[in-house]
């Protein structure tokens, strides 16, 4: 028994060893002897796709936006006329002037004899076309761009 008992013993001693990794005399220390990261020619490509997608929403936003403001502009000119603000004030006549423009060819499209109905409706429909027009352009833009929705 004592002889089997060593020759466990010794093969344990064996596979202990072979385990180690080899033991070199290098004057490098561990950080020096690790060679610097690499980095990868796709990982240091620009993305265009995601940049594309990116630039889509941010075009689509501005889209939007831009819609909200000539709507606000058209509303706002609807309350000042219904309001009877004062014309001569700077800002109902600067909201008055952007709104003729605004209004592209909704301004006479309905004709009532009422001044106050005239503009909610005509000035109205032209509010709801660039909110209508800029969310289908947004949209629009996001699907060419390859943004998700």
């Amino acid at each position: 028994m004592g002889e089997h008992a060593e020759r466990t013993d010794k093969k344990n001693r064996d596979d202990a060893t072979q385990a180690l990794p080899p033991v070199t005399s290098s004057s490098k220390s561990p950080e020096e002897d690790r060679e610097p990261p690499r980095t990868s020619r796709r990982a240091a490509a620009v993305d265009w796709r995601a940049f594309a997608g990116k630039v889509a929403v941010f075009l689509a936003s501005l889209v939007r936006w831009v819609g909200l403001i000539f709507a606000a502009i058209l509303v706002l000119h609807v309350i000042f006329v219904i309001g009877e603000a004062n014309t001569e004030n700077g800002i109902v006549s600067w909201i008055s002037s952007w709104a003729d423009g605004l209004s592209i060819g909704f301004k006479d499209l309905f004709t009532p004899d009422d001044v106050k109905l005239r503009v909610l409706v005509n000035y109205g429909i032209a509010a709801l076309f660039w909110l209508i027009v800029s969310a289908i352009l947004a949209r629009i833009i996001r699907r060419v761009g390859g943004a998700t929705s």
